[in-house]
């Protein structure tokens, strides 16, 4: 018998076919902690109920700790509606595989720390100790902070909600110390007609200083401008709209400038580390008794020589009869408002690494994400803290590096 020979088909259709389109597989979501502060005078919140339901709606598990957001005004009905799970255990939260703080890391968290965690929180070098540093060594954590977290336009997100906030902020503040019910001077921030404005030297033109500039212009006061970097100021001048008085950080000039305002506003930051010590002890000594500083740089350590942290509790001490107010989280007291910039930060990212497979693999492929990271897996993989702490500094780029 002979074999049946295969049919050959010899006829084609070129007709368009559907794109085959390449869909990511849906990965299991990430339960997120959020503790209640206990800490700082603290009183703002990571995400808020609206954030929390996104997460959620995008396969997220959220744990929310009891009146974690009673400070500002977001109560636990509004997260439970959300979809979050609310916990009464402290223990509890810190359980969850990400944590999101919004205050850092003190003593009191270490023993509920987990290996290999992951904690989003601010730094706050000023108060940053050497043991609890080591222990989140220990514990192989890896930590992003709010101060060095970068966006892919390679600028500061939250740091810049914080700093718009502060910035409008200190000029209220500091009205409110030169009144008479607080010791300050009598003086009305912005003057009226008649009588001369109150003067106002800014110190820093970056955003702290820009808004700080735009709030006492609205109120009428007399507004003097120092920075070294001239291309700040120039940008200052033209966001603001009209022309400043403006200078380079001369010392001389600077203390005469001092010796006649009403309010001195410090604003000045450093790239990494330490924000620069600018005001001297001689020349605060030199200003007028009743007159307000306001160093909104004391969450880097301060620009004024005769800081010291103060807390929203007692947020002013007295020296040389000049009324000093320092309180290294300014934006915790409009907490609602910062909860609501942080939140408008984070919610995407963690959505945004979920769909990567974590905050590592975003890493991974968003090198600009890389700057906040100040552990990895327990590594110290910020240069400044390794100096500050004389512990071993690892590159974060070869560590994610090595994880391919």
């Amino acid at each position: 018998m002979s074999k049946k020979q295969p049919v050959v088909s010899t006829s084609f259709s070129y007709e368009t076919l559907e794109e085959t389109l390449d869909v990511k597989v849906k990965r299991d979501g990430e339960t997120i902690g959020i503790p209640k502060e206990i800490a700082f005078q603290e009183n703002r919140v990571s995400l808020t109920p609206d954030a929390v339901a996104v997460l959620v709606s995008n396969g997220h598990s959220v744990m929310v700790e009891h009146n974690a957001g009673d400070a500002s005004h977001f109560r636990d009905k509004e997260y439970s509606d959300a979809g979050a799970k609310i916990v009464h255990s402290r223990e509890e939260v810190f359980k969850a595989p990400i944590l999101l703080k919004s205050a850092p890391v003190i003593e009191e968290d270490l023993p509920l720390l987990q290996m290999n965690q992951i904690i989003i929180s601010p730094l706050h070098l000023s108060v940053l100790e050497h043991k609890v540093l080591c222990e989140m060594m220990k514990k192989k954590v890896t930590a992003i902070s709010f101060e060095n977290l970068k966006d892919d336009t390679d600028s500061y997100p939250i740091v810049r909600s914080m700093s718009e906030i502060a910035g409008s902020a200190v000029m209220l503040i500091a009205g409110q110390y030169l009144g008479s019910a607080n010791h300050g001077k009598g003086i009305l921030l912005g003057g009226i007609s008649g009588i001369a404005p109150a003067k106002v030297v800014i110190i820093g033109a970056g955003i702290v200083g820009e808004y700080a500039a735009r709030t006492a212009l609205s109120l009428g006061a007399s507004v003097k401008v120092f920075d070294n970097n001239v291309s700040r100021l120039i940008r200052l001048q033209n966001t603001i709209g009209h022309r400043l008085w403006t200078s380079v950080i001369e010392p001389k000039l600077l203390a005469k400038q001092l010796r006649t305002c009403e309010v001195a506003v410090g604003c000045v930051t450093n790239e990494s580390g330490r924000a620069p010590l600018i005001v001297t002890e001689e020349m605060v000594s030199g200003m007028r008794p009743g007159a307000v500083i306001i160093d909104a740089s004391i969450d880097r350590g301060g620009c004024f020589e005769t800081s010291e942290v103060t807390s929203h509790e007692s947020p002013i001490f007295m020296k040389y009869g000049v009324i000093h107010y320092c309180v290294p989280n300014i934006p915790s007291g409009f907490a609602r408002t910062a909860s609501q910039a942080i939140s408008n930060v984070l919610m995407p990212l963690l959505i945004e690494a979920g769909d990567e497979g974590g905050l590592e693999n975003l890493a991974w492929h968003q090198v600009h994400l890389r700057n906040g990271f100040y552990l990895f897996k327990g590594h110290l993989t910020n240069f400044y803290l390794s100096q500050r702490f004389d512990l071993k500094y690892t590159d974060l780029n070869l560590l994610i590096a090595s994880q391919r």
